[in-house]
């Protein structure tokens, strides 16, 4: 072999080495793969938003992302802008624009354009757009539809007062001068204004906890024939509570197959104290029996009654009177549990009237029951 085939292979060799290095050193451990593109940082869109109209006031609820569309974690406030749509081509603002933390609940309330709120009920959808700082965007949120058009009246003339069996609530009729786009049935708004009592003991029988809110559907009245006053007994209270009540009239619209609601303005709040000054119903069926000393017995009158049906009832009270004399109580100081009593103190040949009252747990009296008269035999 000559020395210039020696000097080919050398250098042959060498650059194989050289290849070969350099494709180790390409593949090698810990090298770099080809670059990501940068985050966006876009805020994932809202899937949650909800929207309610009051009479011009519609009130969007939401919660905000915690993350961007890369599943990032999203920092610092973000800007969110809401709109709505009356026909699919323009999304027009609503509302003033905010800026919210990650994971925050929104709240946005606009007053609704007077175009809007005119003329037969009609959809409107409403979205929210969440942007980053350079002013982009994931796409606008789930829609919430609430109708456009002419709402109800507000109620009027809103009472509330304490019965035995509840709250009684009372509103003006709208009457036949006041024509309504469609019939409207009243939704009654309750909410507890007692602090929560401390949570009831464990088992079948506890008391379950009172809702702080609570809302009640009731008819309208038939509100377009005639003028006068309209009510409703709201029984599912407590005594011993304190309740504000609102009112606001409720149209049902139903349109491709979906049925929305349109409600008028909320009325002003009412309050009131569920205080139980309310005795309990006054016995009846009360009737006396005369028994005579004969054959040992003592003379008496046994009298008995019909027991009253009330949770709360302590017990009863027995009366007796002679003529037109005034009526005593002969029964002990403590309230009778049982509905029966025998007056001993009666003298044959003697006429007696009787009467009996119920008292609560609460100290009130009833009215006396109807009352009953019965004569002990002379000996």
């Amino acid at each position: 072999m000559n020395s210039t085939h020696k000097m080919r292979l050398v250098a042959l060799a060498v650059g194989l080495a050289a290849g070969l290095a350099s494709t180790l050193a390409l593949a090698g451990c810990g090298t770099p793969g080809a670059p990501l593109p940068p985050s966006l940082n876009l805020p994932e869109p809202v899937t949650d938003l909800a929207a309610n109209r009051a009479g011009n006031q519609v009130t969007l609820t939401w919660t905000m992302p915690k993350k961007n569309t890369d599943k990032l974690l999203l920092k610092g406030e973000i800007a969110v802008r809401a709109c709505r749509k009356e026909a699919p081509e323009t999304c027009d603002p609503a509302g003033a624009e905010l800026s919210l933390a990650p994971g925050a609940g929104g709240t946005l309330t606009e007053t609704v354009p007077a175009a809007l709120v005119s003329g037969a009920p009609r959809p409107l959808s409403y979205f929210v757009e969440l942007r980053n700082r350079n002013g982009r965007s994931a796409g606008l949120s789930n829609a919430a539809v609430v109708l456009a058009g002419e709402a109800p009246a507000p109620v009027t003339g809103l009472a509330a007062a304490v019965h035995r069996n509840g709250i009684v609530l009372r509103w003006t009729t709208l009457g036949a001068l006041t024509p309504q786009p469609s019939p409207a049935a009243i939704r009654l708004q309750r909410k507890l204004l007692t602090p929560p009592q401390p949570k009831p003991p464990e088992g079948l029988l506890a008391s379950q906890p009172e809702p702080a809110e609570e809302n009640l559907l009731v008819d309208s009245c038939a509100e377009a024939g005639h003028r006068g006053i309209c009510r409703a007994l709201d029984r599912n209270i407590r005594f011993g509570q304190t309740y504000e009540y609102r009112a606001q009239r409720v149209a049902r619209v139903t349109m491709d197959g979906k049925t929305f609601e349109l409600a008028g303005e909320l009325s002003g709040p009412v309050r009131v104290e569920a205080q139980d000054i309310f005795p309990p119903e006054p016995p009846a069926g009360l009737a006396a029996v005369a028994t005579t000393g004969e054959t040992g017995a003592q003379t008496a009158i046994d009298l008995s009654w019909q027991p009253v049906a009330d949770p709360d009832l302590a017990g009863y009270i027995v009366y007796r009177r002679e003529g037109e004399a005034p009526w005593q109580r002969i029964s002990p100081a403590a309230p009778l549990v049982p509905p029966a009593f025998r007056d001993t103190e009666v003298q044959p040949g003697r006429t007696y009237r009787y009467a009996v009252s119920s008292i609560g747990q609460n100290g009130h009296e009833s009215a006396r029951s109807a009352e009953t008269e019965e004569s002990v035999p002379s000996p």
